[in-house]
């Protein structure tokens, strides 16, 4: 995702961008304030006299991809967001129950304690950790990642999470990685291999993980909501959006981006959708590809596989409806740097809080000044 989305400016500065670009959500600020080099996806469907109706699409995705003026401005493509998967074997093998998995912290902390002590090496992981412990984890309490609604009513909108609550999560994290219960695997999507080998017996990553497990798992596995603090007023509320949309590029012919249009027409079918939806994990992002697939008894068949997009219908609030920052690729950065340094013992979970808020706000800062306008 990085590296395709640097690649595709430096292609556009050359005059030879694609004419779709997929950038994850990490860059959707990004390219929104690109204003030259993207064509709006609301106005490419109008411009070949495709039908395009926003108000099709899961609001919590619609909404991310809207510009404040209401158009859409990318193409929701394989939208996804965080959920928790667990073990059953593992979890049978350590005398746990496994019709249910923990559905809050300290019941993970249990679950992995029990784990460890059956001699899992690996009780519980994390993939995307700042997306997983930061980003969602605000939004699935309800409290601030940023202000100005995390971005999203403005550029001007600082970092806020080195709150108690976000304090005393990674601390939590972090006596968890001191006595072997949490065991820290590596950036990104790393981790979810240790998941699927069976190695780590818990994981919390993208619901667009769900495809390599079916696939690879050679064990009896469950999908759930992610875990909470039963004490926070309004937990749990609702997950963010992770995954990618698709962006068109500006400075082709008219009649390409016909081509453009009736391909965004094709992969938005309730079929096309319904099936990606059902191989993948991803959101199927349109509210007739969530009942033509409700309909197909496919939650029913494989429990837990409508988590994703139960945890993603629920009312938003300012505070959960989603995270749109200005170099927040960097900001990603960031954070991995500082709680690489928690898991390693190295720094408290206050210090490295307090250094994401003041480092990712110099980057916050430097792309306000660059879009004024």
């Amino acid at each position: 995702y990085d590296e395709s989305m640097t690649a595709s400016i430096a292609a556009f500065r050359a005059g030879n961008a694609p004419h779709i670009l997929q950038v994850f959500e990490v860059g959707t600020a990004t390219m929104m304030a690109s204003k030259n080099a993207i064509i709006p996806v609301a106005q490419v469907m109008k411009d070949a006299g495709e039908k395009f109706d926003p108000n099709a699409y899961i609001s919590a995705v619609a909404g991310y991809y809207t510009a404040p003026n209401g158009q859409m401005l990318s193409f929701p493509f394989n939208s996804s967001t965080t959920i928790f998967y667990w073990n059953k074997d593992a979890f049978k093998a350590a005398g746990l129950p496994t019709d249910k998995a923990p559905t809050t912290w300290p019941e993970v902390v249990a679950a992995a304690g029990k784990l460890k002590a059956a001699g899992h090496k690996c009780p519980f992981t994390t993939a995307w950790q700042g997306w997983t412990q930061l980003e969602s984890f605000s939004a699935w309490h309800n409290v601030e990642f940023a202000t100005k609604s995390n971005g999203l009513a403005g550029l001007d909108a600082r970092m806020k999470i080195n709150s108690p609550l976000h304090v005393r999560h990674i601390e939590n994290l972090a006596n968890m990685a001191k006595q072997g219960l949490f065991v820290y695997k590596g950036r990104g999507n790393v981790p979810e291999a240790s998941f699927v080998s069976g190695e780590c017996a818990m994981i919390n990553t993208s619901s667009g993980f769900y495809g390599n497990v079916a696939k690879n798992a050679k064990f009896d596995y469950g999908l759930a909501p992610l875990p909470y603090y039963q004490d926070v007023p309004g937990a749990p509320q609702n997950t963010v959006i992770g995954g990618a949309s698709l962006w068109v590029m500006a400075g082709k012919k008219a009649p390409e981006y016909k081509g453009v249009a009736k391909f965004f027409s094709f992969i938005s079918t309730p079929e096309v959708q319904s099936a990606s939806h059902k191989r993948t994990g991803y959101l199927p992002v349109t509210t007739a590809a969530y009942q033509l697939t409700e309909k197909s008894g496919f939650y029913k068949e494989k429990p837990g596989t409508d988590v994703a997009v139960t945890q993603m219908i629920r009312k938003v609030t300012d505070k959960s409806r989603g995270i749109r920052l200005g170099n927040y690729v960097q900001v990603r950065a960031i954070e991995d740097e500082e709680l690489e340094g928690v898991w390693s013992g190295k720094k408290t979970a206050k210090e490295a809080l307090d250094e994401i808020v003041k480092r990712g706000n110099e980057q916050l800062e430097r792309f306000q000044k660059a879009n004024k306008g």
